[in-house]
């Protein structure tokens, strides 16, 4: 009993570890894990299968990967270096001649050797390592480049000027009485001569442009220059631009005052009036001078009450002015210690040159073009130190090379526009000869871009110039692009993302489209874009139609190439959709994938329709399996596109495209069958009947014939073909086969187990077990397999066929298990029915468990090991089988034994109640419905019966017949009677009305029927003889209408058991009277018995319909037992119902 109560933790726990008929990555047993070599595409002939079912996960292994829409994180699956992109030298700029190198050569050199302001931290200020740098830049010798030196050293110095922009001021001081002020700027540059000289001493005095100011220094009024007033404000706008020339940029400092406007003829007024009036060069004077004349000359009065408040000034050293410029909030200073004021100005200070002693200046040649050569010629040189990882580099300048074209970017007065447009140039031109990290290019595009918005415009010279370098680049990446499976590779992650950058690039310069004046682009960029993708792919298309299937081969040989190019096809029509798609539609809004699957599938439809029509007057096998295999991926490509979210409602071109291939699909389909069928031989053959392994209780050949349907399953639903009509047919033939394939490796099987030597004295036969399990898998595996044949969607549930198909395989199956079963469980039915015995000749003395315990250690150890070998639903089939065996084999040793006492009824009972708690094992083990059902049920009744007085066996007797129902109502007629009590005279009224239906039990086709009605048990109506209708003569529904009166006692017929048998016989004149049937009526429900009578009529009550019948084995059994007793009761009783069952023998 410990066995069973085990079954549910061991048996439904080695269940759950059995591998899933869909498993689709379970190798077969015997093969390696590692992906099956591709077989040979040909006609599959005779052999074991393994070849074609190879052939058949190669095919089922490509559907994997096409389930879903894909996902970029399963087809990127390198980080590798993106392929190289094509370059070609001659798209660069122009090469130079010797004397344009000499010449910049010396423009370099004198920008580095004339440098002035301050450098960065970033910046190299050493002027050997500056001209260092320049020499190896050039490739000069140290000769030459002394001698470059040492001329541009006697080149006469450039005149520096001082660009100030003064944008505007915050945080002004209030000097007027409405809380504002009417703020204006007065600048100028503090030469060296000019810079105040302070006695020892003296209190600390700055610089000012003060009116009457006593401690005021020389100025020339040529150096003054004013903004406009800005009234009523504290943060004044002025964006107003002024140049200065510099006569020692060390010692000269930029000066600049913030006045309050207070008077009708300001500071201000006054300089502007002079500076037109006396404007001559050279001229200075006192500041004091310049404002007495301007208000002499001017509409003002002579009086100096009305003067200008001082709000703020500032003093900056130009040697302190950055090289790359200073574009920056200044804090105002006070011009004394005792002034106050407060706030910011905002300037942009640039120190530039002019008048630039080189041949290039002498030459005409302008800042602009000088900066784009040299900055080619450093470009070239930083890029060929990054060689060995080129196409990632970014721009990355060394410090003494963005040194020198800081330099000569701020002394040409080269704009922050002007120098994003040359770097964008020169490095766009140089991408196409030795290939950027296109992040480097989107950021020029950028920075460009944000300048542009800040800037008026380009010169139109310099606008074509960048208009031609938008069009050579733009060229560039159309080229790439109609190569793009080439140079960025979907599975490539990194060339991917260059891709990202390329198209992002592509977009900025739609961008600038808008802003030129020449158009760079004829048409629109995205356009030009789509017509190169298109372009791109049909190059693509045609080099591998070339390459896989090229038209001049035969139809046949052309077939295997065309399957492998539809299968590249959908592939790459993945890439188009989980990478390439998204990139293009959210960058340049260019629908690709619905442009290439068009494209694509167009082209393929194409080929497949005139291959079909070519290939269907030679449809051999190996014709059929090429193009069963091309019909699974342009099914797949119609199904993927229809997938797609979003897509355009016009039909594919792979529309109907079915048609074609049905010839060879149903040609596939029979090699199928076939090939199944030897692969199932072939695995029986190779089978040793042992489990797999440790957590499987099947052998090898189980699992390769489940592996098997589950591949002809899935390969259905990949087929999913689209007809209804055809698709029913196939289905219909494919279930067939599979049915027939699963019968047939069952009968492989028990043949394979007929020839299998047993073990001596074995009882529980180890191949035997294996060979029910293997059932059982197959069953569950080809089971799911059909269900999964349902036809495409329009069917609900399992259409008819395939139900039948499939119950009937479920069936067959479902007894061949039991076949088996029983076979294993007849090795144990001589060991039962010794340990039966045994229980049956145990004297009375031993203890009924001590009896029983062989039996039950017996069970015990033969279901261990059957726990052990066989899977939960077989261990089920066993037990109910052994079940059945020992309640058999106790109904034999009761039957054998008579006249016993009642101790020996009793143990039987006390053995049959151990054996339900042991099967059943508290739940665990089999149902109570299961066990108390059948057999058990007349074994119980026996043993009862066995344990009763001959009376109560009697009654029991009776008690069947009321409780047995007709099985064919139909069969033996019906009885129409009336029974009632009639208390007051003390009978029990009985009429006969008429019958129906008999069955005719004569010759000529009729019968003489008659009734005998009798009471029972006799023992209750010992005084009630039995009576009989007249014989109605050749009919088969008498009508009687004849009344019976028993003089019986109500108490009587209440009695247990007590009822009216009525007993239909055929009237024969020259032989033994024939039976027809009978019918039994319970009196203990009639009127009069269970109720008092209503009315006192002679004839109360309804009619009632009895149904004849046959005594059936339930009411034999208490005749058997009545059989074995000798009293005279028992026999007298006996031989009554024997004389009767005479008349029975002609029962037909």
């Amino acid at each position: 009993m410990s066995t069973l109560m085990e079954i549910k933790s061991s048996v439904l726990r080695q269940v759950q570890v059995c591998p899933s008929f869909r498993r689709k990555t379970e190798p077969e047993p015997g093969s390696t894990s590692a992906d099956p070599p591709e077989p040979a595409t040909g006609a599959w002939k005779p052999g074991d299968g393994m070849e074609f079912f190879a052939h058949m996960r190669l095919i089922l292994k490509k559907k994997e990967g096409r389930q879903g829409l894909p996902c970029p994180e399963v087809l990127l699956r390198s980080g590798s270096p993106a392929p190289a992109e094509p370059v070609d030298p001659n798209l660069g700029l122009r090469a130079l001649t010797q004397e344009e190198v000499e010449m910049l050569y010396e423009e370099a050199l004198y920008t580095v050797l004339h440098r002035a302001g301050t450098m960065g931290p970033a910046q190299v200020d050493d002027e050997e390592i500056l001209l260092g740098y320049l020499q190896q830049v050039f490739g000069t010798s140290p000769e030459e480049h002394t001698e470059a030196i040492k001329r541009v050293k006697k080149a006469k110095a450039p005149t520096y000027t001082l660009k100030v922009s003064v944008m505007r001021a915050k945080n002004l001081l209030a000097k007027d009485p409405n809380g504002f002020s009417d703020p204006y700027c007065m600048l100028g540059i503090l030469p060296a001569s000019g810079t105040p000289r302070e006695q020892s001493g003296q209190k600390e005095q700055r610089f000012s442009f003060r009116k009457g100011s006593k401690h005021s220094s020389l100025l020339p009024a040529k150096c003054i220059q004013v903004t406009e007033v800005k009234s009523s404000t504290l943060n004044p706008v002025w964006k107003e631009h002024f140049l200065f020339e510099i006569e020692d940029v060390n010692t000269d400092q930029l000066h600049l005052d913030i006045w309050d406007h207070d008077d009708d003829v300001s500071l201000a007024e006054a300089c502007r009036k002079l500076n037109e009036v006396i404007g001559l060069k050279g001229m200075g004077r006192y500041f004091k001078q310049i404002v007495k004349s301007a208000r002499t000359n001017g509409t003002a009065g002579p009086t100096e009450d009305h003067t200008d408040d001082f709000l703020g000034c500032l003093n900056i050293p130009v040697r302190d002015v950055p090289v790359a410029g200073a574009d920056r909030w200044f804090k105002l200073e006070p011009r004394s210690s005792a002034s106050r004021v407060q706030g910011d100005c905002h300037l942009v200070l640039k120190l530039i040159t002019t008048q630039r002693d080189t041949v290039m200046s002498q030459r005409g040649r302008s800042g602009f073009l000088s900066y784009l050569l040299l900055l080619s010629r450093i470009l070239q040189f930083e890029h060929q130190a990054e060689e060995s990882n080129s196409s990632n580099w970014r721009g990355e300048f060394s410090g003494p090379g963005s040194t020198v074209l800081c330099l000569h970017g701020a002394q040409s007065n080269l704009s922050p526009l002007q120098l994003a447009v040359l770097h964008w140039q020169v490095s766009s031109r140089h991408h196409q000869t030795c290939t950027l990290d296109y992040g480097y290019l989107l950021g020029l595009l950028e920075d460009m871009q944000a300048h542009w918005e800040e800037a008026a415009s380009l010169p139109q010279e310099q606008e074509e110039s960048l208009a031609d370098s938008f069009s050579a680049f733009s060229e560039y990446g159309l080229q790439l692009l109609r190569r793009l499976r080439d140079y960025f590779p979907a599975t490539n992650s990194t060339a991917v993302y260059r891709l990202e950058l390329l198209l992002k690039c592509l977009d900025k310069l739609q961008l600038f489209q808008p802003s030129f004046e020449i158009c760079p682009f004829e048409t629109e960029l995205n356009m030009d874009i789509a017509a190169a993708l298109k372009r791109g792919n049909r190059e693509w298309y045609n080099r591998l139609l070339n390459t896989k299937s090229p038209r001049e081969q035969s139809g046949p040989q052309r077939l295997p190439g065309l399957v492998e190019l539809a299968d590249i096809i959908y592939e790459d029509l993945q890439a188009c959709y989980g990478i390439y798609a998204s990139l293009f539609h959210g960058i340049l809004k260019v629908d690709f994938f619905t442009l290439t699957f068009r494209q694509l599938e167009r082209l393929l439809a194409e080929e497949a329709w005139v291959l079909t029509e070519e290939l269907s007057p030679k449809m051999t096998l190996q014709v059929a399996s090429g193009l069963f295999e091309l019909y699974l991926t342009l099914a797949d490509l119609q199904r993927f596109w229809s997938c797609i979210p979003g897509r355009d409602g016009r039909s594919l071109a792979l529309a109907g495209i079915h048609t074609p291939f049905l010839p060879a699909v149903k040609i596939w389909l029979q090699v199928l069958r076939d090939q199944v069928k030897w692969r199932l031989q072939g695995a029986v053959d190779m089978d040793t009947l042992e489990p797999v392994d440790a957590s499987s209780k099947h052998s090898s050949s189980a699992a390769t014939a489940s592996l098997c349907f589950s591949h002809i399953q899935e390969l259905w639903v990949h087929l999913a073909w689209p007809d209804l009509t055809q698709a029913q047919g196939l289905g219909t033939q494919l279930s067939q086969d599979m049915c027939g394939a699963a019968l047939f490796y069952t009968e492989l099987l028990r043949k394979k187990v007929d020839i299998q030597p047993g073990a001596v004295g074995e009882t529980v036969s180890e191949p035997l077990c294996v060979v029910l399990n293997n059932v059982e898998l197959v069953r569950r595996a080809s089971g799911q397999a059909l269900r999964g044949l349902a036809w495409p969607e329009g069917v609900a549930g399992l259409p008819r066929p395939l139900l039948s198909c499939t119950q009937a395989l479920e069936d067959d199956l479902r007894r061949e298990a039991h076949t088996v079963t029983a076979h294993l469980t007849s090795k144990m039915v001589a060991d039962i029915r010794k340990y039966v015995q045994h229980i049956s000749l145990s004297p009375d003395s031993i203890q009924n468990d001590e009896a029983v315990a062989p039996l039950m250690k017996y069970l015990d150890e033969k279901l261990a090991l059957l726990n052990a070998s066989l899977v939960k639903e077989n261990l089920g089939r066993v037990l109910e089988a052994l079940w059945e065996l020992l309640l058999q084999a106790i109904l034999q040793a009761l039957g054998g034994n008579g006249d016993v006492s009642a101790d020996f009824y009793g143990r039987f009972h006390f053995t049959l109640e151990a054996l339900v708690n042991f099967f059943h094992a508290e739940g665990q083990g089999l149902p109570l419905e299961t066990l108390k059902d059948g057999s058990y049920k007349r074994l119980e009744e026996e043993l009862r019966l066995h344990k009763c007085s001959t009376r109560e066996c009697i009654e029991q007797f009776y008690l069947d017949k009321l409780k047995q129902k007709s099985l064919e109502q139909n069969r033996f007629g019906r009885l129409n009677v009336r029974c009632y009590y009639e208390a007051a005279e003390q009978r029990l009224a009985v009429e006969v009305l008429h019958a129906a239906d008999l069955l005719p039990l004569d010759t000529n086709g009729l019968s003489d029927p008659f009734v005998i009605v009798e009471l029972g048990p006799p023992h209750l109506f010992p005084l009630a003889r039995s009576q009989r209708t007249q014989v109605k003569a050749r009919t088969l529904h008498p009508v009687y209408d004849e009344l019976f009166h028993f003089s019986v006692s109500a108490e009587a017929c209440r009695r247990r058991g007590a009822c009216v048998l009525f007993t239909v016989m055929d009237h024969d004149w020259l032989s033994t009277n024939d039976f027809a049937g009978e019918a039994a009526l319970g009196l203990n429900g009639v009127c009069g018995i269970s109720r008092p009578q209503v009315g006192g009529g002679m004839r109360a009550g309804q009619p009632i319909t009895l149904h004849l019948r046959r005594p059936r084995a339930q009411v034999r059994s208490a005749l058997r037992m009545l059989e074995g007793r000798s009293n005279k009761e028992a026999q007298e009783f006996v031989r009554k119902l024997k004389e009767l069952e005479k008349c029975m023998e002609a029962d037909p």
